[in-house]
């Protein structure tokens, strides 16, 4: 089942970690599952099915069938949908790259008013 998901991420054209948000799935739980560390969960199945309305679940769950309900491509709104989870998820990136930039910076910060404080003999207050 695992290499049947990763042939629906692969036709949604998504990232593992953008499909996991699309399908409302933990990233880590979902990349866990995926690299067999866990085994997949039944919420995980239903997420995927549910935000892939086009994907059969007989396929998915036994392998029997065509992967799509209908042969009909990707709708441009659904194109949308998947242009825009994958700019929110490179947006987060993005947050949690600044955000540990931050917190490099206000620990060099301190350790410079510290050290200007023992230079001048004055106490950081």
């Amino acid at each position: 089942m695992i290499d049947r998901i990763k042939q629906i991420i692969n036709y949604c054209g998504l990232s593992d970690r953008a499909f996991a948000i699309k399908c409302g799935i933990k990233q880590n739980t979902f990349s866990n599952q995926i690299n067999g560390v866990r085994e997949l969960s039944l919420q995980t199945i239903n997420g995927i099915l549910i935000s892939n309305e086009d994907i059969s679940a007989e396929w998915l769950m036994r392998g029997k069938g065509e992967m799509l309900l209908a042969s009909e491509q990707s709708s441009d709104a659904e194109d949308r949908m998947n242009k825009l989870i994958d700019t929110i998820t490179f947006q987060q990136d993005t947050i949690k790259n600044l955000q540990a930039r931050i917190n490099e910076l206000e620990t060099i910060n301190k350790r410079l008013e510290t050290q200007v404080a023992l230079y001048l003999g004055k106490q950081i207050v």
